[in-house]
């Protein structure tokens, strides 16, 4: 399975679009942007998933689940806890609120 945050995380790292995630996947834009808004794990049709997976496998990138080891040597980023706490966009995160003078 794969969540909402880590296909994002995942485009952020390679520094593409959801156009060229959607590109390299042979899957549609509007694809792409449903699955980054669901909320936790991404659903979706088995064969759409398998081929986002994949080309983010191609594009070198390795998707790390709860618990698991990374066999890989390459750098990369990871909750510390799993299922940690995700602050979503315009929500307050720790500090936030501080830093906004509340």
């Amino acid at each position: 399975m794969i969540t909402a945050s880590q296909l994002r995380a995942a485009r952020a790292l390679l520094g593409i679009d959801q156009q060229t995630l959607a590109d390299l996947a042979g899957v549609s834009l509007p694809t792409i942007q449903r699955m980054e808004a669901s909320e936790g794990n991404v659903r979706g049709v088995v064969d759409t998933l398998t081929k986002v997976i994949e080309a983010l496998n191609r594009a070198g990138l390795e998707l790390i689940s709860d618990n698991s080891r990374s066999e890989g040597g390459g750098r990369g980023v990871r909750f510390k806890e799993p299922a940690a706490t995700s602050y979503r966009r315009g929500s307050t995160g720790p500090g936030r609120a501080k830093r906004m003078g509340r």
